[in-house]
């Protein structure tokens, strides 16, 4: 059985905040963001380590913040060149994108 990818998780800082995945020897792939108002959040950064690459962590850190925005009733901008890049290819995700 093949090891289970770790859980995500959501460090909220205030108007801050990141989701993290912790992976062996201290790696972290991470996906930070700003929030504006109580309505919207900005991705502003996505970082995956050597240690992820080919997991599709970047993308799992991405649809989370997408199914909590949604469960929230939050819109993303995501300026993020990676995030932004998934939105495109994401269409499902549009009701979450400020337009």
């Amino acid at each position: 059985m093949p090891d289970q990818l770790p859980e995500i998780e959501l460090e909220d800082r205030g108007s801050k905040g990141r989701y993290v995945l912790r992976g062996p020897g201290g790696a972290e792939a991470e996906m930070t963001f700003t929030k504006i108002g109580e309505h919207q959040i900005i991705i502003d950064h996505t970082e995956v380590p050597d240690a992820f690459r080919g997991q599709g962590a970047g993308l799992r850190l991405v649809t989370r913040a997408v199914e909590d925005a949604r469960a929230a009733g939050k819109k993303i901008i995501p300026l993020c060149p990676f995030a932004n890049a998934q939105f495109h290819r994401h269409k499902e995700w549009a009701d979450v994108l400020k337009q």
